[in-house]
């Protein structure tokens, strides 16, 4: 399809067909175009034009309709060639500005916020992607001391992720053995992989605590489970029930899929990490989706990065009739939004 050439009243005509299939998801029919404007041709016209754009396979007619729907490939041509970008109204730019106001302390916190605010602002399912890393690795420990029976531990990950857990122990700790303890874990587990915590390390470790010992083995399992939840990668879903709003997704058997796929995470997570070099939004329609239940749907997401490295990535997910403009526009603002803020705090850390 990408050598086909189509003259300007068909793309026009492309261009209307889809629009209306979008607001409407209706077949679209000769009578229907001819009563826009900007086409200024008959009904005999269009018909012969849209007879062409079916043979060359942008239009199917479904059998029960005279009108025509578009076909994964003219979707494709409409997205790469015919797509003119959605202005964002006043209200919907300061959600997205409002939302990143707030101080959250982790990506996490970010990245399901906008995912969130996605959902709403487009009116289909949002998904907020933490990949999969080639290696997870902590680059400094702080801990906070709040009475000798509890403390704060906090994580700060290459990835730029920030992780807080609270640690309650069965015995009490000094806050000169907890300071001990956060040096212990500065010197011997910054940038330690997960699989080279290993019993040996951790009975090193208790005997450079002394009386603080047996809060070792405790606070070690504590930064091994964590390592191990983020080296899983994961996905969170938002507005999961918007899918129902659309006719493409009535079939129980295809929804139970759908969520099947929100549940098991690893073939949108695998999908998702085959660009991980490209920066720009990408855009998945039916069949093109390696994830066969999604070849009924649209994918579109774009990567967060940090310092050069995928840390996240924003996406939404509906049927292939999507209002594209809208969705590219809202992942790109939030995007470059989150972009900025992690920046910011990247660049504040190091003064």
């Amino acid at each position: 399809m990408s050598g086909i050439e189509l003259s300007d009243r068909k793309k026009k005509i492309l261009q209307a067909i889809i629009e209306a299939h979008i607001t409407y998801g209706e077949p679209v029919g000769s009578k229907y175009l001819a009563q826009d404007k900007q086409l200024s041709c008959s009904s005999a016209t269009i018909r012969n034009e849209m007879a062409e754009l079916e043979a060359m396979g942008f239009l199917e007619q479904p059998h029960t309709s005279a009108g025509r729907v578009p076909s994964e490939a003219g979707y494709r041509f409409y997205v790469d060639s015919l797509l003119e970008r959605y202005r964002m109204t006043s209200g919907e730019i300061e959600e997205i500005n409002r939302m990143l106001r707030y101080k959250l302390n982790e990506l996490d916190e970010i990245l399901t916020g906008a995912s969130r605010l996605a959902s709403r602002l487009t009116n289909y399912t949002s998904i907020a992607v933490r990949p999969r890393p080639a290696s997870v690795r902590i680059n400094r420990y702080e801990t906070m001391y709040l009475d000798p029976r509890n403390f704060v531990l906090v994580m700060l990950f290459g990835s730029g992720t920030v992780k807080t857990r609270y640690v309650r122990l069965g015995f009490d700790i000094t806050d000169g053995e907890l300071t001990l303890l956060t040096q212990l874990l500065n010197r011997h587990l910054v940038g330690v992989p997960s699989d080279k915590i290993t019993l040996s390390l951790v009975c090193e470790l208790e005997k450079l605590a002394g009386s603080a010992a047996p809060v070792v083995a405790p606070l070690v399992k504590t930064v091994y489970e964590t390592m191990n939840r983020l080296d899983g990668g994961d996905i969170r879903v938002q507005g999961v029930n918007r899918l129902l709003e659309y006719p493409e997704y009535a079939d129980v058997d295809q929804m139970k899929s759908m969520l099947g796929m929100f549940e098991k995470k690893d073939a949108l997570l695998d999908l998702i990490a085959t660009n991980a070099q490209d920066d720009s939004v990408q855009v998945y329609i039916g069949s093109e989706n390696a994830v066969e239940v999604m070849n009924r749907s649209a994918l579109v997401y774009r990567q967060i990065r940090r310092d050069g490295r995928v840390v996240g990535a924003i996406g939404v997910i509906g049927p292939c009739r999507m209002n594209y403009p809208k969705v590219i526009e809202t992942i790109n603002r939030l995007v470059e939004s989150i972009d900025r803020a992690i920046n910011e705090d990247e660049g504040a850390d190091r003064m």
